[in-house]
């Protein structure tokens, strides 16, 4: 069965306050190559059946109405996994 994962951020120019936790987590660990952390959320859909055109529309619908705030996230991407 045919998963559609859609990934979530928060947009660019808003503070994330869990990924500014886990870098000063990272920083106070000695963990220094990253500059930044930032945290999304990640939707796994399966589907049973084929996904096509019509579907991938619903889903990026969903993305934008559902899925996430667009206020305050992005949806970053939508993939088809076998």
């Amino acid at each position: 069965m045919p998963t559609i994962v859609v990934d979530v951020m928060p947009k660019a120019e808003l503070l994330d306050p869990q990924g500014k936790a886990v870098s000063g987590a990272l920083s106070r660990m000695g963990v220094d190559s990253f500059a930044g952390v930032r945290i999304g959320k990640r939707f796994e859909l399966t589907v049973e059946g084929e996904v096509d055109d019509a579907l991938l529309t619903q889903v990026r619908q969903l993305a934008d109405d559902v899925l996430s705030n667009s206020v305050i996230e992005d949806v970053v991407s939508i993939e088809v996994v076998e």
